[in-house]
């Protein structure tokens, strides 16, 4: 940890001035690229900085058609128009509560955070994954439209309740077509054949986890060499000797180091995976995709919290790491981050 190699390059900065969490990308069978992410509500004010711990009013999306140029597709999925009852209703926060940052929190734990947009291939078919905070749980969106941006509703397994009782879902299609949810603190299931609800409970994932095991997020599944490598994040902290470790001890006030992509790779969807290694430093919470040239690329969000974020000029924003894999282990490409972003608007 701490290699500068695997950290996300300097180069790299904000493609939108939208404050925005846990970016996402995916290239569309249409040849357009779409962004979403965990944002605020426009317009908002607040006490603090700008956040969405507490509220927000739905998941926005953005296209383009080729990485640099973003045009603003509005909101695709709103609380107050498309929510069920159980999402929409919301949960209270106690008086003079704050977030993990130290912003004032408001009265209500009603915000859709990581959202993922997925198109089926096997099945034509376009899913939209989110959670709710407030231990709310996740859900799945299909767009009734057949289009990436909508209108969306709940699918069958989600109409009630949560499909998933825990944050950060998200899916993944073989080469098969058979289609899993992933969720936070390692679970997988598969879903049924229509993709209206899943067709097995949710299981804990096998994986060779760390001497001990610290908090773990940000779960995302992808195939590369024939193999299934499992993305997930976890924070880093200083060790006495200069080094860095993430083995943590969870005591109130421990400094957090840097929000670090890990992967892990197995055989079989359901494991067991190796043991993790470290890939993108400061990169957590990601997702990778392929461009219409068949090159990786990674998302981030300059996390601000940790020491490592206070390097960044801006948090919270929307940006793209170019990856490659070297030895068929994933990294950032130092060379081609210089290329990309010396042709982006700098006032972006």
């Amino acid at each position: 940890m701490g290699d500068p190699l695997l950290t996300v390059p300097p180069t790299v900065k904000p493609l939108l001035d939208v404050w925005m969490r846990d970016t996402y990308v995916m290239l569309g069978p249409d040849g357009n690229y779409y962004l979403t992410g965990t944002t605020a509500s426009p317009g908002r004010r607040f006490a603090g900085q700008v956040h969405c711990w507490d509220y927000n009013d739905g998941l926005y999306l953005w296209r383009s058609p080729d990485l640099k140029n973003w045009e603003s597709m509005g909101r695709i999925w709103s609380f107050d128009e498309n929510a069920a009852t159980w999402q929409r209703v919301g949960k209270p926060i106690k008086k003079g509560s704050v977030s993990l940052n130290g912003d004032p929190l408001d009265s209500m734990y009603r915000a859709v955070w990581a959202p993922e947009l997925h198109y089926i291939k096997s099945k034509k078919k376009w899913l939209l994954i989110a959670c709710l905070n407030g231990n709310q749980g996740s859900f799945v969106l299909e767009s009734i439209s057949g289009k990436p941006e909508g209108p969306y509703r709940n699918i069958k397994g989600n109409e009630q309740h949560a499909i998933f009782d825990n944050i950060d879902l998200s899916a993944f299609e073989d080469e098969d077509g058979e289609v899993y949810l992933v969720g936070h603190d390692h679970y997988i299931a598969r879903m049924k054949n229509d993709l209206s609800d899943i067709s097995e409970p949710f299981k804990q994932l096998k994986e060779t986890p760390y001497a001990k095991e610290p908090y773990i997020e940000g779960v995302w599944l992808t195939k590369h060499h024939g193999k299934y490598q499992l993305l997930q994040t976890v924070w880093s902290v200083p060790l006495s000797n200069g080094r860095y470790t993430y083995l943590r001890k969870e005591t109130p006030g421990e400094q957090l180091h840097s929000y670090d992509v890990v992967v892990a790779e197995s055989d079989y969807i359901y494991g067991p995976y190796g043991p993790r290694y470290p890939a993108i430093l400061e990169g957590g919470h990601n997702n990778l995709f392929q461009d219409k040239s068949g090159h990786w690329w990674s998302t981030i969000f300059f996390n601000p919290r940790g020491a490592m974020g206070k390097k960044f000029s801006q948090t919270c924003r929307p940006a793209l790491v170019p990856v490659k894999w070297e030895d068929n282990r994933l990294k950032p490409d130092i060379k081609a981050a210089a290329d990309f972003y010396s042709t982006v608007n700098s006032e972006k």
